[in-house]
């Protein structure tokens, strides 16, 4: 049977489906915490307030919608989306969805409802968003076999975007779902239905602006390329296009004056500069100096504003200059973690708008087949493991374990095309790297274990409760650092023509 068979991309997508459903079988985020529970009741007080509210009371305080309780605080067509779950989960029980009494409700049922809704978003978005930019990719190639379907499961096994959307409780997958769509639409040349796929994106999760200054750049160089009078039709096409699609999803909130308040939801300045221990520069180099304390927040958003233009635009000038889907596929890159580790109000689950970008370049065959294989997996393996206090806390210590080992495993076996020992083994990249990326290699795996081991059975001192959380953040804010020069070189080490 061939590898790219339809029998055989079936199958890849049945095993990502289970390797969801495994992790689903586990607690959630907030599970028997009252008074607020966590994202898994956010998400249900979402399809509550959406399903039994007006529109014009969906991002306004009222006596209906108190926004101090999980007031709804992604874009609309994240509320549409909670909407419909809403009316579903009515027609299921209208428990889930009774206004004020169904607050805090957990049952094994409604647990089934919420984890089903999440499946289906991976089947209707996520994953066919993969299959198609793997088809396009393929289609690029001559490598048949290794740019084919197999790599698609580097991309639907990554373990992180499981265990926050399947275990913790998100639906990430539906917004990086899109933005990999967009994706997969450049590559067929189709810039209108790319651009209108990354305004979706966009429109379902505000995260997805980290990814918006590749998108522009490469389209306004693509654009730029052209002749005159076909510069200026591509730039009114997609332009009309981007403001169609924003007008239609935004006009109920128009409608109804609702537009303000929802703006104000999306972008608060009140949170801070970073959400629990994220493994950011902010929250590791807050041990040495207390920023947000001595700047404030006004000050701190300005600063964090400044510093991550800095950290972006090189990247986005390049691309603009030389506009190119593998030189956009690193933009996407550079960007989303210029903007992790330097923006304002960052959450430790912003980490999958990185690593998804990276996960398709190790999916390519034009990083497979070379020694940048390695690094691209190590930054995965270290982007879930940034995420394990938050994972711990949530009750998913042994499925967060267990697909950290079947996640390398899975990559040696499509490396090697299901069959022998791959030549390109990643064991053997290391041994023929050079002396500084094979012992930091070593030492990177040191660290990784020994504080594995502390945080599971060290107990930290009672003066320092979040001594290991801490740890574990500034050491993958320590790799996402030298990762981010690493991948802005691999960038302007491109040719200067479009690639």
């Amino acid at each position: 049977m061939m590898a790219n068979s339809p029998e055989v991309v079936s199958l890849y997508a049945v095993l990502a489906l289970l390797l969801r459903w495994g992790v689903s079988l586990h607690s959630y985020s907030g599970k028997g915490k009252p008074p607020m529970y966590g994202d898994y009741e956010a998400q249900r007080h979402w399809m509550e307030i959406t399903y039994q509210l007006p529109v014009k009371e969906w991002y306004q305080n009222s006596t209906n919608n108190d926004l101090l309780y999980w007031g709804l605080d992604y874009p609309p067509l994240s509320a549409y989306h909670s909407y419909i779950c809403g009316v579903l989960a009515n027609w299921v029980n209208p428990d889930f969805v009774s206004l004020f009494d169904s607050r805090g409700y957990e049952s094994y049922k409604h647990k089934f409802f919420m984890r089903v809704s999440v499946l289906l978003a991976d089947l209707l978005v996520f994953i066919p968003a993969v299959f198609w930019w793997c088809s396009e990719v393929r289609g690029q190639t001559q490598n048949k076999l290794n740019n084919g379907f197999p790599m698609a499961l580097l991309i639907l096994a990554y373990p992180g975007l499981i265990l926050i959307d399947h275990g913790h409780f998100q639906y990430n997958s539906v917004s990086i779902g899109l933005m990999i769509a967009a994706l997969a639409a450049l590559i067929r040349n189709s810039n209108v239905i790319g651009a209108i796929f990354f305004t979706l994106s966009v429109n379902y999760k505000q995260m997805e602006l980290y990814h918006a200054l590749p998108f522009f750049c490469y389209l306004l160089g693509m654009c730029l390329r052209r002749e005159v009078l076909k510069k200026l039709y591509e730039l009114v096409k997609i332009g009309s296009a981007v403001l169609l699609t924003f007008s239609v999803i935004w006009l109920p909130l128009i409608v109804n004056d609702s537009a303000t308040h929802t703006l104000v939801r999306l972008f608060p300045f009140n949170r801070g500069p970073y959400e629990d221990k994220v493994a950011n520069f902010w929250c590791s180099a807050s041990v040495f100096y207390k920023f947000h304390r001595a700047w404030g927040n006004i000050g701190m958003a300005r600063v964090c504003l400044c510093v991550t233009a800095i950290a972006v635009l090189p990247s986005c000038i390049n691309l603009a200059l030389f506009p190119g889907l593998k030189r956009l596929h690193l933009a996407l890159v550079n960007s989303s973690l210029a903007f992790f580790l330097f923006s304002y109000h960052v959450h430790e689950k912003s980490i999958l708008l990185v690593a998804l970008p990276v996960a398709l370049i190790a999916s390519q065959d034009w990083w497979m087949q070379s020694a940048q294989v390695l690094p691209n997996l190590w930054f995965l393996f270290i982007t879930t493991f940034s995420m394990v206090p938050l994972l711990v806390r949530d009750g998913l210590a042994i499925p967060t374990v267990c697909l950290s080992i079947l996640y390398p495993l899975l990559c040696l076996l499509v490396a090697s095309g299901f069959g022998s020992p791959p030549k390109n083994s990643p064991f053997r990249i290391l041994m023929r790297s050079n002396f500084l990326v094979r012992y930091a290699t070593v030492i990177s795996l040191i660290g990784y274990f020994l504080l594995t081991w502390a945080y599971f059975t060290v107990k930290p001192l009672p003066r320092y409760p979040d001594l290991f959380p801490f740890l574990i953040s500034a050491f993958s804010c320590a790799h996402f650092i030298p990762f981010f020069l690493y991948f802005n070189w691999m960038q302007f080490s491109l040719p200067k023509e479009p690639v």
